[in-house]
């Protein structure tokens, strides 16, 4: 059964979605803009060049997170030290700016501006957006990289451009529209423009990635289908690329930009993203507190009481902006939410129904000692999701085929809680006699779930298997939506279209196509 904290995290996750959407496309747009800032005649181009730009960067996906990293990274060093001398040079104008460190300032500002100041907190909140996806690229390139460039160089540049850009507002407040822009020097704009915009197209990769990461781990655990995933890293696990989910973010992020037309819009939609997944990534640190780590319940109050009164805040400012955009993270996060219950649910019928009309393995092992068919050469491999009762496409083959292989293997894959199970702990055997053999292949969540790789490992029975002598049985249910109790009509149509596009467990399973035979039957759920 789905429990709170379960359906909260499945809701963080659509708003983390809802996010990835919103931040290529603001990202864009507000570098792009810049060049209206030289010229208002070239405003009408802002929007056609976002698209382009944006279609390019969906485009380039395929070649991994790691080549375009090594392509972009100096780019990325290059605009964080533009950022830090544009922001040092205004800084120096005005050293006073640098008392804006002083949190004082901040308190003051909220005593004496009260309701209003309060609601500021929700353009305030855009200058710390980004950071949470440092936790996204943490999985694809670990924390010592992401520890070292942020504190050696991002956040400095960062620190020093906020104050760059307070220094110049104090002196001519007139800079407000665009002041990133207005402390450019006029021959530099463009430029900065172009480097601006390289620089923002690298910056929604974090989320791009993030995306594709989510959705492989959800796929793992299973609430997700099952969907084509490209490993692009021989070295790194986590550098995945999902072709399915990359065109959909596309299409997403292309109707964003020609639906809202400006970042300054989408920054109402940004702040609720960003502010919602952060309140519902609190209340779930507090359960990884208090039941993982054991800390107690003081320490999770005090830790977790604090953090979520400063994202309540956020969120609670930006929430007047739901009508002007905030809308589409929250209709998002409730499209996802619905698609990923819908599957769990869907998996959960389609296994009762199933349950049933199971033979139970150990009479059905001993009605073939009894009535032994012919056993022909070679090893077949029975997939199946339960390890109880005989699989389907084991029963399916026997009747029609009339034969068995001499040694039977019943495989069932189990997704563990952890990101990565040892080499050591993968593989579980059990001999049912008469040449039966039950087998459990056990990955973690990031695990690359290869079964042939896995089969090469050594096993408690010491077998071995060969690829050439060894067939793959599977079961393909076909689902026909019925009115029973178990879901709305209309969510079991939705969960027959998913099964029935998902993809073959013979290539997740990274299974050779010519080594596989696949039984299909219609379940009614």
């Amino acid at each position: 059964r789905l429990g709170f904290p379960i359906l909260l995290a499945l809701f963080g996750a659509g708003m983390l979605y809802g996010e990835g959407l919103i931040t290529p496309a603001i990202s864009v747009l507000s570098a792009v803009e810049g060049i209206s800032e030289q010229n208002a005649d070239f405003t009408h181009l802002v929007i056609p060049i976002a698209v382009v730009i944006i279609i390019g960067l969906f485009w380039v996906q395929r070649y991994g997170t790691g080549k375009i990293g090594s392509v972009f990274g100096w780019i990325m060093m290059l605009w964080f030290f533009a950022l830090g001398v544009l922001g040092l040079l205004q800084t120096l104008e005005n050293p006073a700016i640098l008392a804006a460190v002083n949190p004082v300032h901040g308190i003051e500002f909220l005593l004496h501006h009260g309701r209003h100041g309060f609601f500021l907190l929700g353009s305030v909140v855009l200058c710390v957006t980004g950071c949470e996806a440092l936790y996204a690229d943490m999985g694809h390139f670990g924390k010592k990289p992401i520890r070292l460039g942020w504190f050696a160089l991002v956040f400095p540049a960062l620190i020093l451009n906020y104050f760059g850009q307070g220094s110049l507002l104090l002196r001519d407040a007139s800079a407000v529209a665009h002041p990133f822009f207005r402390m450019v020097p006029e021959w530099a704009l463009y430029p900065m423009v172009g480097l601006a915009t390289m620089a923002t197209v690298i910056a929604s990769q974090a989320v791009i990635s993030g995306a594709y990461s989510l959705t492989r781990q959800a796929i793992q655990l299973g609430y997700c289908p099952r969907l084509a995933i490209r490993h692009t890293s021989e070295k790194e696990i986590g550098q995945v690329y999902m072709p399915w989910i990359n065109w959909a973010l596309l299409s997403a992020v292309v109707a964003l930009v020609l639906g809202f037309k400006s970042s300054s819009a989408l920054a109402s939609a940004y702040g609720i993203a960003v502010t919602g997944t952060m309140a519902i990534d609190t209340l779930l640190l507090f359960l990884v507190i208090t039941r993982i780590w054991k800390w107690g319940y003081l320490a999770g109050w005090a830790i977790c009481g604090t953090l979520l009164l400063v994202d309540l805040a956020y969120f609670t400012a930006n929430s007047v902006k739901i009508v002007q955009g905030g809308w589409f993270p929250l209709a998002i996060a409730a499209v996802v939410f619905t698609v990923i219950a819908t599957w769990r649910k869907g998996r959960e019928l389609l296994f009762e129904r199933l349950r049933p009309g199971a033979i139970p393995i150990e009479p059905f092992i001993d009605s073939i000692a009894v009535h032994p068919p012919v056993r022909i050469e070679g090893t077949a491999v029975f997939l199946t999701a339960g390890r109880e009762g005989v699989p389907h496409a084991l029963l399916h083959n026997l009747n029609h085929n009339k034969v068995l292989h001499e040694r039977v293997i019943l495989l069932t894959v189990v997704t563990e809680d952890v990101p990565f199970v040892p080499d050591a702990q993968r593989i579980e055997m059990e001999d049912l006699g008469h040449a039966f053999y039950r087998m459990t292949v056990r990955f973690g969540f990031k695990d690359d779930p290869d079964l042939p790789a896995a089969l090469d490992l050594p096993n408690p029975m010491g077998m071995t298997f060969s690829l050439m002598e060894t067939s793959f049985f599977l079961s393909r249910q076909t689902i026909v939506p019925t009115r029973s109790a178990g879901m709305a009509l209309w969510r079991e149509k939705l969960f027959a279209a998913m099964s029935r596009n998902s993809a073959s467990a013979t290539d997740f399973f990274h299974i050779p196509t010519n080594r596989v035979v696949e039984l299909g039957t219609q379940i009614e759920i």
